[in-house]
């Protein structure tokens, strides 16, 4: 048998503070690390019931605990550990990590306890840090892809040339075509050699001098590849310390290209608008999407998208496609199909879908015409309240019944909801919500009359 002195100073070394408990849940001693002084003076908590020193969170997860500690001597484990919020003499809180031990056969316990303050510090530091690192790496990747989107959905030949080394850095689809090259081919290559009787110096000399001018007059130069007059325009900036030259290719003699206001004004709209569009082909492989499209799903480039099925950026994949795919083709038309996208960066997005089926060809044409519909959905789960009055029932169960309960109750709430979900994304078709659920005909009637959505049609 150790002396007090010495089991009060094992005691002291091994937890930060101590707790001795009596049977009746009232604190019998107090003990305060020395080297924990930011605890202030605890003695006033002996004689206290443990219960008033607790926020009221923790006396629940106490009390739970500690029926939890009156079973552990059946499976041979004799503590239990638990966190808990003391509140301290001037009101405010703070954490512990206990080990809590049955002592004696008369229900005392002795709580050994940790101070948790300087682990939710590191905590918050690296959370701050984190979330410092995700803003840079979001802000570095909209940058990025606001280059990329520039330099692949514009219209105009736009080329980017180093000065210091004379190469071509970069180039946009259009400037390769004028040139007479494929991008991959180009990009590196010196810039005076893909133009006909130019020196490297002196092809260089005549950029920066048009480009140090404010009314600067193009370059009038011949394409080595494409054997095509083009002028060049350039534009000086700095990036990074480096001085680059961005270059715009016209073609020397402009072909005057007559359009009609209707064609121009839809031209513009593609291009443009603020909504996405889509033309794919009758199984949804998409042929061509605008900047707004590529916009909402992240797209880096029309390359990426081309060729994709529309079910991989539909976050109910082939069941939306084939919904989409037959209502279209059954009616010619589809409004306000609402679902959500998913991006490039498995990032969701909700949506409304308006689809037209064009088949007054050989082969016909999916048009989507693709909305931004997150805002009116967050305005709607801000205002809105509980659903129905089944999940409003269930809610009320909370605090009342076990989890378990309240699992089992919910299955029938969560069941309806899909049932009407599925009929109005079907627009009350039940053989496709029936598919669309994975039911039998027959087994969705059976469910449909179980819940009253039946009589709820007049049927």
């Amino acid at each position: 048998m150790l002396p007090p002195e010495l089991m009060t100073e094992i005691l002291v070394s091994a937890a930060d503070l101590t707790l001795m408990v009596a049977p009746n849940r009232k604190v019998l001693s107090v003990l305060v690390s020395p080297s924990h002084p930011s605890f202030g003076q605890l003695a006033d908590w002996e004689g206290m019931p443990l219960h008033d020193i607790l926020t009221e969170e923790s006396r629940r997860k106490f009390d739970l605990r500690m029926a939890d500690l009156q079973d552990r001597p059946k499976d041979g484990r004799k503590g239990i550990f638990v966190e808990l919020n003391h509140l301290g003499q001037q009101g405010w809180e703070f954490p512990m990590r206990y080990a809590v031990h049955a002592v004696g056969g008369d229900g005392s316990i002795l709580m050994l306890g940790r101070d948790l303050r300087p682990l939710a510090e590191v905590q918050q530091q690296l959370v701050a840090a984190q979330l410092a690192l995700e803003r840079d790496y979001e802000a570095q990747r909209e940058a990025d892809t606001r280059y990329r989107v520039l330099m692949e959905v514009t219209r105009d030949p736009v080329m980017l040339v180093s000065i210091s080394t004379a190469r071509i850095t970069d180039l946009n689809a259009a400037a390769a075509l004028m040139l007479g090259g494929t991008r991959a081919e180009l990009i590196g290559a010196q810039v005076a050699q893909e133009f006909d009787g130019r020196r490297r110096g002196e092809f260089l000399d005549a950029l920066s001098n048009v480009a140090a001018v404010d009314a600067a007059t193009p370059v009038e130069v011949t394409a080595r590849r494409s054997q095509r007059r083009v002028l060049v325009t350039p534009k000086l900036f700095r990036a990074a310390g480096e001085k680059v030259l961005l270059c715009l290719i016209d073609p020397a003699e402009k072909l005057a290209q007559s359009a009609d206001e209707l064609g121009e004004n839809l031209a513009r709209l593609y291009h443009e608008g603020v909504d996405g569009i889509v033309f794919a082909d009758a199984d949804g492989v998409i042929r061509a999407a605008n900047e707004a499209f590529l916009n909402l799903t992240d797209a880096s480039s029309i390359a990426t998208v081309r060729g994709r099925s529309l079910a991989d950026y539909l976050v109910r994949g082939s069941v939306d496609l084939r919904m989409l795919l037959d209502n279209v083709r059954h009616t010619g038309q589809l409004r306000l199909y609402a679902t959500r996208l998913t991006t490039d960066f498995s990032g969701q997005i909700a949506v409304e879908l308006s689809a037209s089926w064009l088949n007054d060809r050989p082969n016909p044409v999916l048009v989507l015409v693709i909305r931004d519909a997150s805002r009116a959905e967050t305005l709607r789960r801000a205002g809105g309240g509980v659903p129905d009055d089944g999940a409003r029932s269930v809610m009320e169960l909370v605090g009342s019944s076990t989890l378990r309960d309240i699992v089992a109750e919910t299955t029938d709430v969560i069941e309806k909801m899909c049932i009407e979900t599925a009929l109005e994304l079907t627009r009350n078709n039940r053989v496709a919500a029936a598919d669309m659920l994975g039911l039998s005909r027959q087994s969705l009637y059976v469910k449909l009359r179980k819940y009253g959505i039946l009589n709820r049609d007049g049927e």
